[in-house]
């Protein structure tokens, strides 16, 4: 069996996977094989392991809310421990806005669909706001930046390198820092099937996971500069960004189960999914 792993770039722990030999060294143990299988958007994961395409991947918070709510029969193998330095959601300099209740009729641009929608959707319920009706909610892009410092948008998300440039150019602030909002975890989801009938193949992916972090943990520059060479930007803010990451694989537990609970229904209250989820039926059944 050749067991497949979903990578694209937003997921640190499954992106340097892919560049190491960890996952055909903990698979061999159990007699498997891997394979990598890339893709742009994280969103897609639960399409991908539904079509049998990947048979694990790693997103934040959301795709795997949406993806269940779309009928993605999935399975959650594991957490990072929280990532509050991971993004934030930035203001100019000079903006008026104090608190997320001061964007109400603004534009708030993020990568919508991922942890970022998350971020946004619970920082404006806790202010009794809704993300669908009280913010015009637009997908960021490279601009998003130079929109914000012009005044055109009110405030933009911002992860990773793309948030330490930002920051180190000045002239931008931090309005709402996920840490004070979501946990914002990096997840690890499978198909049910594997789950279920091969937890000794899950088990050595995880085993695997935790090996690629601590590599990364241990070698902060020479992942910057993997990262800074693949997908651009800058070494030093990749690193800076690569420094503030946790580096360690959780299980899935009941406090992980209520905040995906505590999302799923913001999200489904503001119809940004259509059907509600109950995020405990995402566990493994097993005698």
């Amino acid at each position: 069996m050749t067991v497949t792993i979903g990578v694209h770039d937003s997921n640190p722990t499954l992106y340097y996977l892919s560049r190491l030999d960890h996952a055909a060294d903990e698979l061999a143990a159990v007699g498997e094989t891997v394979a990598f299988h890339p893709y742009e958007n994280g969103v897609r994961t639960g399409r991908l392991l539904t079509d049998g395409v990947i048979d694990l991947g790693g997103t934040g918070s959301t795709p795997p809310i949406t993806a269940q709510a779309a009928g993605h029969d999935l399975v959650y193998a594991a957490v990072s421990a929280p990532r509050p330095d991971h993004g934030a959601l930035l203001v100019a300099d000079d903006s008026p806005a104090r608190s997320v209740a001061d964007l109400a009729g603004g534009t708030v641009h993020l990568a919508i669909g991922s942890w970022q929608t998350h971020l946004v959707a619970k920082a404006l319920d806790d202010h009794g706001l809704s993300y669908a009706t009280d913010i015009v909610a637009e997908r960021g892009g490279e601009d998003s930046e130079k929109l914000l410092r012009s005044g055109a948008i009110a405030a933009w998300v911002a992860q990773g390198p793309r948030l330490a440039a930002a920051l180190r150019g000045g002239g931008l602030r931090v309005l709402v820092p996920t840490g004070d909002v979501i946990t914002d975890r990096s997840v690890f989801f499978t198909r049910r099937a594997l789950a279920e009938e091969r937890p000794d193949v899950v088990e050595a992916l995880l085993r695997a996971l935790r090996r690629a972090d601590a590599w990364a943990e241990a070698h902060p520059r020479e992942a910057a500069a993997i990262a800074a060479d693949h997908q651009g930007g800058d070494v030093d803010d990749w690193e800076t960004a690569l420094r503030s990451l946790p580096w360690r694989i959780e299980g899935v537990g009941d406090d992980f189960i209520a905040e995906q609970q505590q999302a799923a229904d913001v999200f489904a209250r503001v119809g940004f999914i259509d059907t509600p989820v109950r995020v405990a039926d995402a566990v493994a059944r097993r005698p």
